[in-house]
């Protein structure tokens, strides 16, 4: 009889929250009550340095915290639905195919320079990560570009890399990013989509990284295919693609692609013109998929359908943001957040701000292994990290930079990411095998985000 090992089962991000929210709770009797004052400075709300005092403890009771979570989600509502209907609406999207007809195009137009496919790939889909936060919707074409690449000579860790690592490489510099970048922004009170001049650079030289990791790899496997961590797997893989059996790319793919590509063009100029923020933008979402439905013709219920299945799909992620909102709820019942505050100031408020900014950093790339939602995170980390750098001097802008790279960088790597665990079964590649190829890009890529969060202090990114 076979002893089964044991194996340590990582825990739902939702059990994590939850722990969280019980220790937060306990502390609430342990860590003596204090708050600073607010003060208003033009529109924003921020925390008066030099008024920090004690206050009567209030610790919290059994039923503050049972009700932590549903308070959170109330108090996150409009981001929790703004999630949903973005949600959704990429879905309707995504089932047109138009996306998967578009690549094929690519595909076979590129056939005979296959190397430039790979950081073609990895533009194309780090642009969908920068724009809007592509993750779940990359495991569909996972198999399709292992099975190109595996034709073209390269291997599945390549397939994976160029649509997970491309993906992932957006979403860490992004520069629109709905789930992050403007969730963040909203959170500090910074006017939406600022700093896109320095978010533009920060995306190409990180996507710029990822393209020059990836393509050496590749032609490293394809002058010797027994150097591939997968060549032993990859000899009996049955699913070899074929191009002639993608999807259409006709009048209705063509349409779609252009009325996607003109919502993201009317949410920037939205933003900047007339200061749209989430309400307005996920109604701009809506308006796209029910264009979109229409013109793939799929019938009212079909869509219908669609939208709600997309709306599930990202539930889990969604709800992260309410959970992970019973923890500030908590401190805040029992008034320890400031004194907590206090606390940390006091220990970096001694500290250059450059030092600071490196340590929020720092916390983030932490923080992201127990909260892989960029949402969720910035929910529990920035009502923290904002006021903190008012206090140290660090600008608000720095820290959405620092939460920006600590959320999106090893959200391939951890697997506490859930679409990125999903990603890794159907590219049928082991974590233990990916960890070891992709544990030097995140090393890279964590020393270059540490340069910008530099680059960000040192020219007091604004506009404040």
């Amino acid at each position: 009889m076979k002893e089964k090992k044991f194996k340590l089962a990582v825990p739902h991000v939702y059990i994590l929250l939850l722990a969280i929210i019980l220790v937060c709770s306990v502390l609430t009797y342990i860590i003596p009550a204090g708050v600073y004052d607010m003060t208003e400075i033009g529109d924003r709300t921020v925390v008066d340095a030099d008024t920090y005092h004690r206050v009567d403890p209030t610790p919290v009771s059994l039923m503050q915290f049972l009700t932590a979570v549903p308070r959170g989600m109330q108090e996150t509502a409009q981001i929790i639905f703004f999630i949903f209907i973005v949600g959704g609406a990429m879905a309707v999207v995504t089932d047109t195919k138009a996306i998967d007809a578009g690549i094929g195009r690519l595909v076979k137009s590129m056939k005979n320079a296959s190397f430039l496919i790979i950081p073609l790939v990895i533009i194309l889909f780090s642009i969908c990560g920068a724009v809007f936060g592509m993750a779940e919707e990359t495991i569909p074409f996972i198999p399709i570009f292992i099975s190109v690449c595996i034709a073209m000579g390269y291997d599945s860790m390549t397939g994976a890399a160029i649509v997970l690592c491309g993906a992932a490489a957006g979403f860490a510099g992004a520069f629109i990013n709905p789930f992050t970048i403007q969730v963040a922004q909203g959170i500090a009170e910074l006017p939406a989509l600022s700093g896109m001049e320095f978010r533009l650079v920060l995306y190409g030289c990180i996507v710029l990284l990822t393209c020059v990791v990836v393509m050496r790899y590749a032609a490293k496997v394809k002058a010797n295919p027994q150097g591939s961590l997968m060549y032993e797997f990859d000899k009996t893989r049955e699913d070899v693609v074929d191009l002639e059996k993608l999807p259409e790319f006709g009048g209705r793919q063509i349409a779609i692609l252009l009325v996607f590509a003109v919502s993201f063009v009317l949410l920037i100029y939205g933003v900047i013109q007339y200061g749209w923020y989430m309400d307005q933008i996920a109604a701009l979402f809506l308006g796209m998929s029910i264009i979109v439905g229409l013109i793939a013709g799929k019938g009212l219920n079909h869509y219908a359908v669609t939208l709600g299945q997309g709306m599930a799909d990202v539930a889990t992620g969604a709800l992260v943001v309410g959970i992970a909102r019973g923890i500030l709820v908590v401190m805040t019942d029992g008034q320890i957040l400031h004194t907590i505050l206090h606390a940390v100031a006091g220990v970096l408020g001694n500290l250059p701000a450059m030092v600071a900014a490196v340590g929020m950093y720092i916390f983030q790339c932490l923080l992201n292994f127990l909260v892989p939602s960029g949402s969720g995170q910035a929910s529990v980390s920035l009502p923290i990290l904002v006021p903190l750098g008012d206090l140290v001097g660090v600008s608000r802008q720095t820290a959405c930079v620092a939460f920006q790279l600590g959320d999106g960088i090893s959200n391939i790597f951890t697997p506490t990411s859930g679409y990125f665990m999903a990603g890794l079964a159907m590219a049928k590649i082991p974590w233990s095998k990916w960890a070891k190829w992709i544990l030097p890009l995140i090393g890279l890529q964590y020393l270059l985000g540490v340069v910008f969060v530099v680059a960000a202090q040192a020219m007091n990114l604004g506009p404040f």
